[in-house]
């Protein structure tokens, strides 16, 4: 993808991650019904971009809306929710929606999120022009978070990070890998890294979450994650990077001690929910060493940060636990 958003370092950083200037590029009003706009989804779509985004409305009901951009950071987001169609199943119930990822597998775009279906479980849908979607049968039992699909098949299975949980906000959990032959019946799961004890990394010592779509890379599949510590101050979200074996990614080569990014400046810091960096989605190009990382922001809006990717696999592998 040649036409990622950009922006160069600044003069005399040492940052592995830095923020766009203008950031927030999507804020919590920007379509009429919203409460806040956050933890959101892009992809290469035609001679732009498109995207699913989460957007709470003013009743703080969660829900998943679609976008398109020309340049990847002015957005133009549909003001009705998306309504979706029978896929694979007809059970397409959903008390919720919310934290979508996006990815293109074969011929069309796959979407997870966060569904409501007794309790939070991982949803799976697809579209093949962001205007007509197709829900199919969610992969897992609740109670899941954080669902993230890999790019391509493995050993010639679909496989997917997720993250087990409970009914709450989660004081736990550690990242897991499933695969499936069809994108409909899941299972080999695999535990593919932990929670980290408090003294070894404690940014990360509460929970952790897959977050954008994993790259490939020479030394296996780059996947940047968020962290979570609890404070005095209740939970702080942070994001960081791991390399994972190419063909059993639940077998980590390398993961980052430090956090590559943390709540720093005032729309990280204050919002509906405080302290918040949650990574969702990446552009990259391999060949430019570019990576453009969307998250979301204190839970309120959405913001964009850049990085050369060779500068994140090197820190990963010079300061992994």
């Amino acid at each position: 993808m040649r036409n990622i958003p950009w922006q160069e370092k600044p003069k005399n950083s040492n940052e592995i991650i830095w923020r766009y200037d203008k950031n927030p590029i999507i804020g919590r009003y920007d379509i009429p019904s919203s409460n806040s706009i956050f933890n959101s989804a892009v992809v290469p779509f035609k001679d732009g971009f498109a995207g699913v985004f989460r957007c709470d409305n003013k009743a703080v009901q969660m829900n998943i809306f679609a976008g398109f951009s020309k340049n990847g950071i002015d957005w133009k987001i549909d003001h009705e929710v998306i309504k979706m169609k029978e896929g694979n199943t007809d059970m397409i119930e959903s008390d919720y929606k919310y934290d979508p990822r996006v990815v293109f597998i074969d011929d069309r775009y796959w979407i997870t999120w966060c569904n409501g279906y007794n309790g939070p479980t991982i949803g799976i849908g697809y579209t093949f022009d962001f205007k007509e979607f197709f829900q199919c049968e969610n992969a897992f039992l609740p109670f899941n978070r954080n669902g993230v699909l890999f790019p391509k098949k493995i050993n010639g299975k679909y496989a997917m990070l997720s993250r087990p949980s409970d009914n709450g906000h989660t004081p736990f959990g550690d990242i897991y890998v499933s695969y499936s032959p069809d994108m409909k019946y899941w299972g080999e799961h695999r535990c593919v890294m932990k929670a980290t004890p408090f003294e070894d990394s404690a940014w990360q010592s509460t929970k952790i979450g897959a977050g954008p779509i994993p790259i490939l890379v020479d030394d296996g599949w780059l996947m940047i994650y968020h962290g979570v510590v609890t404070t005095c101050n209740g939970f702080r979200y942070a994001m960081g990077a791991a390399i994972l074996d190419e063909n059993d990614p639940s077998v980590v080569k390398y993961r980052t001690q430090e956090y590559i990014l943390g709540p720093a400046v005032d729309y990280e810091m204050v919002g509906d929910v405080q302290n918040v960096v949650f990574p969702c989605a990446a552009l990259h190009n391999l060949e430019e060493d570019k990576i453009a990382i969307y998250y979301g922001a204190a839970d309120t809006v959405v913001a964009l940060s850049f990085g050369h990717i060779s500068e994140i696999v090197k820190f990963t592998k010079e300061k992994s636990l």
